[in-house]
């Protein structure tokens, strides 16, 4: 049978018309150019969205933001956060319905936004995002808005910004570049206003626009922005111009008829796409390989390597190693020998024959066979595994081959051995077959291969030998504090967990800082902590006493923390944090804290009063005077 009509082909085709040619364009995209296309009609300035920013009770006024408004403040969020994350991206802004017009066409309604010394579509600089933050201010200024298509005229704005966009994106290859255009709009319907021939005409000629512009490889995205008391209907015009139908058609609707909560985490994280890592080969057997490309699921983030710069210019800086004789101080060339000595002789090697005998394997993967899945331990998984997916790039019938592999593993239950061919870190892996999980017509899990990064027999460790005693005995928990452990987990499981929810506070400071320091801005933004324990949940009474019936099990009544090992003399530390509580229970003896949390007047005291509460309780006493009066109520049940 033809694998193009064996039906578990199309899961591995990609969604776009021509299979082939996407497959190229997501394999070898390095960077990603895009245009963001903003509406910029009186629409968008008439029509309000509830803030997603907390505003001071009584500033009713400045509790909604126009559409215009929501659409500046994404994509500012977007170009700082692109700064760091992707900074060798290349960004456009291009207004359409305006008053004003600038662009290289010379089109009327349509304004490219730019600053000095840079290309219309360039990276993002400071200055860039500077003067964009301020854009808002100037903007019926020197720019100004003006109605779509008007009666009366054959002026196409939305044709010409999508010309524009598509000429600010003829640079780099669609094979080695992502190019996308953002659309942001709240006018489902851009004809509206015009009937009979003349929309019928505007209509044809900007959808076949779109897709010209699609044939060249670019995508365009649109980011509706619906109405308090009306659904942006795609179905109208839109559905036609970025080609969608069918189910496609029913979900995005869906979608863009909610409430409009977040649009600046959703284009944070439209912006964010796959991108391989890496490409080899799969050798199978002799004279028998396939094409496969990798791709990072979750990896920890880093800050950026730093760059050295030029003190006058600015400029980076390119090292560069030379040789000098010692003797007299002349330039040499490096040399292409190295010598080793072995029984009072020099042995000679070339660069090459060196790199030869350092280098272990090819760098490609080598099948071994196959084992159970059984076998597998969760404990071999050391680090983050990588995600594999066929390629026909380079070698035809790859996807055919991996197809049948794939297939093979999930209905055998087995996974692939195979080894990992590196220079630096030559290891086994385990290739582990990952079905395709379709939920609700959204595609949840891709289908392809999970490399799992084998350990070495010196990485795994007996946990005996760490916690056993002089006798090689070790302790084991008792039943009774094995329950009671269960029961603190139980009480103090965070739910629907997932590790996007936290962000790392290190990291968010460091960037705080760069940002403050490229755009001058005076204050840096208070960066909250979200790894820090919840207090408040901490010191509700269940999980209190849960806490504290674990320790007894596990330490015994009498058990002092502060003490060394749990027995002997005190430390001074324990000593002063004693004689601290003490004091704090007597001097919170003096207060009617009852009748202060009744009146309201909880909120009058000094921290450190507040605080003699809270240390007489054994509480936390971190956090501001606001954190520190909601723990008190909270123990008080009020």
């Amino acid at each position: 049978m033809d694998i193009e009509d064996d039906p578990d082909y199309d899961i591995f085709r990609d969604d776009e018309d021509d299979p082939d040619a996407q497959i190229s364009r997501e394999n070898d995209s390095t960077k990603e150019y895009v245009v963001y296309l903003v509406d910029a009609s009186s629409k968008m300035f008439n029509t309000t969205c509830p803030s997603s920013s907390p505003q001071e009770e009584g500033n009713k006024e400045d509790e909604a933001e126009y559409h215009f408004q929501i659409a500046l403040s994404s994509i500012s969020h977007s170009l700082k956060a692109q700064i760091i994350n992707k900074s060798y991206d290349q960004v456009a802004i291009c207004f359409f319905n305006t008053r004003e017009r600038k662009n290289l066409q010379d089109l009327n309604g349509v304004y490219v936004f730019n600053v000095a010394d840079r290309d219309y579509l360039d990276r993002p600089t400071a200055r860039l995002i500077k003067e964009f933050d301020n854009l808002e201010e100037s903007f019926s200024k020197n720019i100004g808005s003006q109605h779509g298509v008007m009666p009366g005229t054959r002026e196409n704005p939305l044709y010409n910004a999508i010309w524009v966009a598509q000429a600010l994106l003829r640079k780099g290859s669609a094979k080695t570049v992502d190019k996308r255009i953002l659309l942001f709009t709240n006018e489902d319907d851009p004809f509206g206003r015009v009937t009979g021939a003349i929309k019928s005409d505007m209509t044809r000629t900007t959808l076949q626009r779109a897709k010209d512009t699609q044939d060249l490889g670019i995508t365009i995205e649109l980011l509706p922005l619906s109405c308090p008391n009306e659904i942006f209907d795609i179905s109208k015009f839109y559905a036609d111009l970025i080609g969608l139908e069918g189910d496609d058609l029913v979900n995005f609707m869906a979608s863009a008829g909610n409430k409009l909560e977040d649009m600046k985490d959703q284009l944070r994280k439209r912006m964010f796409t796959k991108r391989r890592v890496n490409k080899f080969k799969f050798t199978l057997v002799d004279g028998v390989s396939i094409d496969l490309n990798s791709y990072a699921l979750i990896r920890p983030t880093v800050p950026g390597s730093i760059t050295w710069l030029d003190s006058v210019t600015n400029r980076p800086l390119k090292s560069v190693r030379n040789f000098f004789c010692a003797d007299t101080g002349a330039l040499v060339e490096e040399s292409t020998t190295r010598f080793h000595p072995y029984k009072s002789q020099n042995i000679v090697f070339s660069t090459k024959e060196l790199s030869e005998i350092k280098r272990v394997a090819t760098g490609h993967l080598n099948l071994l066979g196959f084992k159970p899945l059984s076998y597998l331990r969760d404990y071999y998984n050391l680090k983050p595994s990588t995600f594999l997916y066929p390629s026909d790039e380079s070698t035809e019938g790859s996807m055919c081959t991996f197809i049948a592999l794939h297939r093979s593993m999930i209905q055998l239950n087995r996974f692939a051995v195979a080894f990992s061919g590196s220079s630096s870190r030559p290891q086994m892996v385990a290739l582990i077959a990952q079905d395709e999980v379709i939920q609700s017509g959204v595609q949840i899990e891709p289908p392809g291969m999970h490399m799992i990064y084998l350990p070495y027999s010196d990485d795994i460790r007996l946990i005996e030998e760490r916690y056993s005693d002089t006798s090689g005995a070790v302790t084991k928990a008792s039943d009774d504090q094995i329950k009671k452990a269960a029961d603190l987990i139980k009480r103090v499981d965070l739910k629907d967990f997932s590790v996007f929810q936290f962000s790392n506070p290190a990291l968010q400071r460091h960037y705080e800082v760069l940002q403050a320091l490229a755009l001058e801005e005076d204050e840096i933004p208070e960066i909250k902590d979200e790894t820090l324990p919840d207090e408040e949940g901490m010191a509700r009474p269940r999980v209190v006493r849960a806490l504290e019936e674990f320790k007894t099990s596990v330490y015994g009544e009498n058990y002092d923390e502060e003490s060394e090992h749990g027995t002997g003399k005190p430390t001074e530390a324990s000593k002063k944090r004693k004689a601290h509580t003490e004091y704090a229970m007597k001097e919170c003896e003096n207060y009617d804290w009852g009748e202060l949390a009744d009146t309201g007047k909880l909120k009058d005291l000094t921290v450190v009063e507040l605080k003699y509460y809270l240390s007489g309780h054994n509480l936390p006493v971190s956090g501001k005077k606001e954190a520190l009066v909601s723990r008190i109520l909270t123990h008080m049940g009020k």
